[in-house]
C-alpha cells in the first residue's frame, strides 16, 4: 500500500512538471528565433541597406527619367498616346533593372525567377492569345498611329470619334454619346476608314420636270454655304444625281463635323425645304400613268 502512495505521488509530481518542460521548450525555441534574426541582421545588414538604398534611389530616377522622355516627347509634338506609351515603358524597364541589381546587392541570384517567368508567360501566352493579340495589335496602333485622338474612324461598320487609344482595345463615341468599345485586334490587318475630324453627310430632293434642275442645283449651292456646315477645307457639291420616273433627284454631298452630324443632316434639310417652297419649286410625289385599252369583241 505504501508503494502504492508513492508511485502515485511520483505520477502527480511528473504532471506538474510537464507544463514547465513544455514552457521552458517554448522559450528556447522562441530564443533560436531570435538569434537566427540576430545573426541575419548582424551579417547582411549593411547588405539590405545598400539593396534599400539602390532601390530607392533608383525608383525616384526612373521617375524623373520618365518625366523628361514625356517632355521630350510631347516637345517633338508626337501624339499624347505614344508619348505617355513610351514614358511608362521607360520608367518599368529602369524598376526592373534596378530590382535586379538590388537582388544581386543581397546574394540573391535572379536566374531561377528568369526562368520561373519565362515559364508562367509561356503558359499565359497559350491561355491569353485573344488578349495578347489585342496588346500586340495596340502597340503597333500607336507606333504606327494609322488615327490619332480625335479622329473619326470606321471599322467594322461601326463609326466614331476616338476617345483613347490603349494597348487593349480603342475608344470611341459617336454623336449620340454612346462609347463605343473595339478590341484593337478587330482595327490591325481591317478596312479602316479616317476621315479625320468631319464625316460625309449625302442628302437627295427631288424636283418636278417643270422646273430647271441646272437653277435648282445653283440655288442649293447657295443655301448650303449659307448654313456655314461644311468642315475645313472640303468641298460642297451639288449635282443631277438622277431623271426618276416622277421627279428629277438632286444629290448634295458635303463634308461637317461628325459631333453633330445629325443636327446637321435635319438643319440642312429644313433649309432645302424652305429654300425651295420660298422659289416655289414643287416636289412631286410618286405618280402612274394608267392607260386603259379597250379590246374589241370578236
Amino acid at each position: 500500500m505504501f508503494t502504492t502512495q508513492l508511485a502515485d505521488a511520483a505520477e502527480k509530481s511528473n504532471k506538474s512538471l510537464a507544463p514547465t518542460d513544455l514552457l521552458k521548450e517554448e522559450i528556447d525555441q522562441v530564443a533560436n528565433i531570435y538569434n537566427i534574426i540576430i545573426e541575419f541582421f548582424t551579417n547582411y545588414s549593411f547588405q539590405l541597406i545598400g539593396a534599400f538604398i539602390i532601390f530607392i534611389i533608383g525608383y525616384m530616377l526612373a521617375g524623373k527619367i520618365s518625366k523628361w522622355v514625356l517632355k521630350l516627347c510631347l516637345r517633338h509634338k508626337l501624339d499624347i498616346t505614344l508619348s505617355q506609351f513610351l514614358s511608362n515603358t521607360t520608367k518599368m524597364l529602369i524598376v526592373v533593372m534596378i530590382t535586379i541589381v538590388a537582388l544581386g546587392k543581397l546574394g540573391i541570384s535572379v536566374t531561377p525567377f528568369i526562368a520561373a517567368i519565362g515559364a508562367i508567360s509561356l503558359g499565359a501566352g497559350l491561355a491569353l492569345q485573344g488578349l495578347l493579340a489585342n496588346y500586340a495589335a495596340g502597340f503597333n496602333i500607336i507606333i504606327i498611329r494609322p488615327f490619332v485622338v480625335g479622329d473619326t474612324i470606321t471599322v467594322h461598320g461601326v463609326t466614331g470619334v476616338v476617345e483613347e487609344v490603349l494597348l487593349a482595345y480603342t475608344v470611341l463615341k459617336n454623336e449620340d454619346d454612346v462609347t463605343i468599345t473595339v478590341p484593337n485586334k478587330h482595327i490591325v490587318g481591317e478596312i479602316l476608314h479616317n476621315s479625320k475630324h468631319d464625316s460625309l453627310l449625302e442628302l437627295k430632293v427631288g424636283i418636278s420636270y417643270n422646273h430647271n434642275p441646272l437653277e435648282v442645283v445653283e440655288l442649293l449651292k447657295k443655301t448650303m454655304l449659307s448654313l456655314d456646315i461644311i468642315g475645313e477645307n472640303k468641298k460642297l457639291q451639288v449635282g443631277i444625281d438622277e431623271f426618276s420616273d416622277s421627279a428629277i433627284t438632286l444629290a448634295i454631298r458635303l463634308w461637317t463635323p461628325t459631333v453633330n452630324l445629325y443636327a446637321t443632316k435635319y438643319k440642312a434639310y429644313a433649309s432645302i425645304y424652305s429654300a425651295l417652297d420660298e422659289a416655289n419649286i414643287h416636289i412631286p410625289f410618286p405618280q402612274r400613268d394608267v392607260h386603259i385599252h379597250q379590246v374589241a369583241e370578236k
